[in-house]
């Protein structure tokens, strides 16, 4: 879960407080803005749209969409451990980091009342509470990271712009966030992004909303590269259901994540002897998180079989690094060097994933090699297990929601596909 532009977190509570914006009439989820092309009948599609970012340096991946009437540009942080898409706004703004566009700016026509189903749902997901004391009243939400960050905002409604697969630009209304008071990150740094893209799995998730309009079916995925950017595309034509690995979605304990289930740990093709875990997936988290004994067996297991060429070494980046002979210039340097790692689920049907040194080495600017599987128990997450974006780079990941299951499969990630050609 992307905790706005800090350490990846967990979301872990929402409270409803008084803000200074006027409440509005009722506004329709499922009613297109004015001068929107979604239309009764509309033939169900797909879009892809090009990623930036990268696992380090920038901790973070993002999509740019256009948001608005007009639309104007914003930069998000996609994020499948979430399901609120937010932006920073001027609402007005209490407390904001500076961002690369101009705050996003709310009409009082935008907001989005109480007793809209979309509020319920929001605050259902998350408290199992909802209570409106006016009809009037707008839907007001403040979220809680584990790692003391929050956003607190209302709920609006506001076209977003989206090229299809079919050539059709089509502009739905959407329900997302307007976050004017941040508590995240230092707010005199740039963020290199206006908000989140919330992709889980509840109603108020951008991809249940596109589904709820019959712009594409409920299914979302993203292609993570180790160089750098990617792709995000929403709908099902990119699929390649015979030749991924799948496993059914798992009901997490952990809200709406996504989970492939229990998972048991192999390394270098022995197992860890560490009893079996429940893993989300979640692109909001640069690295890969485990719990202490997990964590703990892997850090052992990788010790242990290290040659002598390699040097323990203090770096800032990350808390585990090795030095060699003389610095590293990529992963390709010293992947020889370790095995890899291997999940094993028992929720799908020889559902195995690979993660090679490459999925969970970096290497820094200092020219170390540095782990970039870390200590959840440390970071507040308990028991929770998140496969995070290192993990999943040079792999397309899918989250069907229609069909209720998680696929992967080993792709070039640097390399947009075009519908209607084979990307693998």
């Amino acid at each position: 879960m992307a905790a706005g532009w800090a350490q990846p977190a967990i979301l872990v509570l929402l409270l409803l407080v008084a803000v200074a914006l006027a409440p509005a009439p009722a506004v329709r989820a499922d009613k297109p803005a004015s001068g929107g092309s979604v239309v009764a009948g509309t033939e169900v599609s797909s879009a892809v749209f090009p990623l930036y970012g990268d696992v380090y340096p920038h901790g973070l991946y993002y999509v740019a969409m256009s948001i608005g009437n007009p639309p104007r540009p914003y930069f998000l942080d996609v994020d499948t451990g979430s399901d609120l898409t937010w932006l920073q706004c001027d609402a007005p703004c209490v407390s904001c980091s500076k961002v690369p566009h101009p705050l996003y700016r709310p009409t009082k026509n935008k907001l989005v009342p109480c007793v809209d189903q979309m509020c319920a749902a929001l605050h259902g997901d998350l408290t199992g509470r909802h209570r409106c004391d006016s009809p009037q009243e707008q839907c007001n939400y403040e979220i809680r990271y584990a790692d003391q960050g929050s956003s607190l905002g209302v709920l609006v409604n506001d076209s977003f712009a989206l090229r299809l697969a079919n050539s059709s630009v089509v502009r739905p209304s959407l329900v997302f966030g307007c976050g004017y008071d941040q508590q995240v990150g230092s707010s005199s740094e740039v963020s290199p992004t206006d908000g989140v893209l919330g992709l889980g799995s509840g109603s108020i998730s951008l991809i249940s909303q596109f589904k709820q309009n019959g712009i594409t079916k409920n299914v979302v995925g993203h292609c993570l590269s180790t160089r750098g950017g990617g792709f995000l595309f929403f709908g099902h034509d990119l699929v390649p259901y015979s030749r991924a690995t799948w496993a059914p979605m798992a009901r997490s304990a952990f809200r709406n994540y996504y989970s492939p289930g229990l998972a048991s740990l192999y390394f270098g093709g022995r197992s860890l002897g560490v009893r079996p875990m429940e893993v989300v997936f979640d692109s909001g988290s640069s690295f890969t998180y485990f719990a202490a004994q997990p964590y703990q067996a892997i850090v052992n297991a990788i010790k242990g079989d290290l040659s002598k060429t390699l040097k323990e070494v203090s770096d800032p980046s990350l808390p585990i690094c090795w030095k060699g002979k003389r610095p590293f210039k990529s992963v390709l340097d010293v992947k020889k060097e370790f095995k890899s790692l291997v999940l094993s689920f028992s929720n799908g049907k020889r559902a195995l994933m690979e993660i090679p040194p490459e999925n969970y080495l970096i290497v820094t600017k200092y020219g170390n090699a540095c782990l970039g599987i870390l200590n959840g128990s440390e970071v507040g997450l308990k028991e929770l297990n998140i496969v995070g974006d290192i993990t999943m780079q040079d792999q397309m990941v899918i989250y069907d929601n229609e069909r209720g299951q998680i696929g992967w499969i080993r792709a070039p990630c640097d390399r947009i596909p075009k519908f209607g050609s084979s990307l693998l």
